[in-house]
């Protein structure tokens, strides 16, 4: 999966934990079920099972009912999967209580876009989702290299699941000899052999990173416990494709998977400043544009939406909290379907929503939010889409003084912003139209 897709499927994740930690039933009746990929579908079928048999003896009638009722929708889906999936499987059931006190039945499942390390099993009056918060930290791939006197490791780390993907070992001759040489024929034999160990390594890391000319990596982390890792950096014989993803050197004081489990915990800080990192050089770049004055940008609802559907839109940046709905409205007399975008005060105004000529009320076909709407959709129109947030200095300018959207576009595009002029008043016509795709 791309970084880009990673970046839709972690907003859609946030939306989905948002909306699960909303939903409460009554007792124990709502059924958190997460399997990792090595888990079985059938031996948690039959542990299902015999939790069924358990909840037999919960004495209050209401909690029992929904409880067994929740593992037998629980035991109905697995039933459409023969085998776990690879990155395993998430699954809620049970009965929720609405915003009027009624209760309906809850049912989801999916397989995540990263695997899961865990299984878990929890009947509660609520959803469990922390391990889902999992599913967004460091969601990116990160190579490492422990290397120092004795040998080298290569590995990666996706979120928390590292892994080894090759380890090799040197014998280097120490500092002094034993006799039989000169010193300075020893010296060049030793820093023959350093040259040659460097080398080795530098092609290693290009063989183990480099995929199709582009790093697979989101960033380097070099460590060891001598200052080969340091000649490795500043080594002409080390890729600069990889030079330049470097984030972090660190000293460790062993190597191997000691080395490498002590290198994560060193490199934590620089791991987790990547997103904040690019969202500020993202912005930063949208901001330039602006100084510049290009007319490659654009921002705001409708020129945006309108440089996405003529297909001049080349990446949208939208703020992961935009609070607007993308409506889709017809008219019952003409059969004519229009499309909103509407912010909360807008969606206050029933002009929105009445045919101004006839007075007739306009039927609404759909209501979603339009970031779930560019979710679904921005692949259609084969732009990128990024999601940012307003925790950096850049991100809240741009979601405060942007409207939270905009994007960077293929080709200028005269945008005319139209006044509508009532000709028996005089005065400025509303234009419903102003805020459509």
């Amino acid at each position: 999966m791309s970084i880009l897709d990673s970046s839709v499927e972690n907003w859609k994740i946030k939306r989905l934990i948002k909306n699960l930690e909303n939903l409460r039933g009554n007792g124990t009746g709502m059924i958190s079920l997460l399997l990792s990929p090595r888990d079985a579908i059938s031996k948690v079928q039959g542990m299902l099972s015999s939790e069924s048999g358990t909840a037999e003896s919960i004495k209050s009638r209401v909690n029992r009912q929904a409880v067994t009722s929740a593992i037998t929708s629980a035991k109905e889906r697995l039933k459409l999967y023969s085998r776990t999936p690879k990155n395993g499987l998430v699954l809620y059931c049970g009965t929720v209580i609405g915003e009027d006190k009624s209760e309906k039945k809850y049912c989801i499942d999916f397989e995540p876009f990263r695997p899961l390390n865990t299984f878990k099993y929890i009947c509660d009056n609520k959803f469990y989702t922390s391990p889902l918060f999992e599913l967004l930290e460091n969601d990116d791939t990160f190579g490492f290299v422990i290397v120092d006197g004795s040998g080298c490791l290569f590995g990666t780390l996706q979120g928390n699941s590292r892994r080894v993907i090759h380890f090799i070992t040197v014998s280097l001759p120490k500092k002094h000899g034993r006799g039989g040489q000169s010193a300075p024929r020893f010296g060049r034999i030793r820093e023959e052999k350093r040259h040659n160990y460097v080398r080795k390594v530098a092609e290693l890391a290009k063989q183990h990173f480099i995929t199709n000319d582009r790093p697979n990596v989101k960033g380097l982390i070099l460590a060891g416990s001598a200052n080969f890792k340091n000649d490795l950096s500043e080594s002409e014989l080390f890729d600069k494709r990889l030079s330049c993803i470097v984030l972090k050197i660190v000293d460790v004081s062993y190597g191997g998977e000691n080395g490498f489990n002590q290198a994560i915990t060193l490199s934590e800080d620089a791991l987790t400043n990547v997103k904040f990192v690019e969202e500020k050089n993202l912005i930063s770049k949208y901001f330039e544009e602006i100084a510049l004055d290009t007319g490659m940008i654009v921002f705001g609802v409708e020129d945006t939406l309108h440089s996405l559907e003529i297909g001049a839109l080349d990446t949208l940046v939208c703020y992961e909290n935009l609070e607007i709905n993308r409506y889709e409205i017809r008219n019952p007399l003409t059969d004519e379907i229009k499309i909103h975008c509407l912010n909360k005060e807008q969606e206050k105004d029933t002009r929105y929503f009445t045919d101004l000529k006839t007075g007739v009320d306009l039927e609404i076909l759909s209501c979603v939010p339009l970031t779930e709407w560019l979710c679904e959709n921005y692949s259609k129109y084969g732009i990128k889409l990024e999601f940012i947030t307003d925790k950096s200095q850049e991100g809240f300018q741009y979601v405060n003084g942007f409207g939270g959207i905009g994007g960077f576009i293929r080709f200028k595009l005269e945008m005319q912003n139209n006044d509508y002029e009532d000709e028996d008043q005089g005065g400025e016509e509303f234009d419903p139209d102003e805020d459509f795709i």
